[in-house]
């Protein structure tokens, strides 16, 4: 799976950015929080290393990078070898689903949008977190995309377009924040966290699955 490569070839250089750039990464983090349901029995798709489940409590992951599970044990998280697009859950077995910065390395976010919503029980939640194409970041990542380790392959998304996947398929009430404001080499503590979109660089978007409708 040739998306995967830099991360199985370049673990301790992706595990780095954390450390290097704490300050973005807490304010992502901080973003997430604000829509993430607490105590909720939750999923991560393409977990990494782990640095958003394990302090957001979440302890069932999936991801096709095996250097990537690795890590992730050793953060307490087990996470299964699969993909996005076919999920080996059974229908209804989460109140919520994560996907941070994995959206982006997706063959068919469609198929995996309609995956979260499959194994979310009823009124259960998805949060997507992303850096939106139409920011200052957003843009430099395209621009340098063909030179980048881990972006070479990516492909970015706007927050309309986010939007737009969640609502497609049936999640409702959609909510989002947003933050880094300034350039993650240039913080030194973390940025605020925002309604809406459309001046951070890093957007989360959340959306619920209906409740389960009683018949007439």
């Amino acid at each position: 799976m040739p998306k995967t490569d830099a991360f199985e070839t370049h673990a301790d250089r992706y595990e780095a950015w954390f450390g290097q750039h704490s300050a973005a990464y807490e304010s992502e983090l901080r973003a997430m929080r604000e829509l993430w349901p607490p105590g909720a029995d939750g999923l991560e798709i393409g977990v990494g290393a782990g640095h958003f489940a394990g302090p957001m409590a979440i302890r069932t992951a999936i991801e096709p990078a095996a250097a990537m599970r690795e890590a992730a044990a050793r953060r307490g998280i087990h996470a299964e070898d699969g993909i996005a697009e076919a999920l080996p859950f059974p229908a209804g077995r989460f109140d919520a689903v994560l996907m941070v910065t994995t959206l982006c390395f997706l063959d068919d976010p469609d198929r995996a949008v309609r995956e979260m919503y499959r194994v979310l029980r009823p009124a259960g939640c998805a949060v997507i977190g992303f850096v939106d194409r139409e920011s200052v970041m957003g843009r430099e990542y395209e621009r340098r995309r063909a030179s980048s380790v881990f972006y070479r392959e990516a492909r970015f998304y706007s927050a309309p377009e986010v939007c737009a996947l969640l609502s497609g398929v049936g999640f409702v009430d959609l909510e989002n924040r947003q933050t880094l404001f300034r350039h993650p080499d240039e913080m030194r503590e973390p940025d605020p966290v925002e309604n809406g979109f459309g001046r951070g660089s890093f957007v989360v978007v959340r959306g619920w699955k209906p409740p389960r409708q009683c018949p007439d």
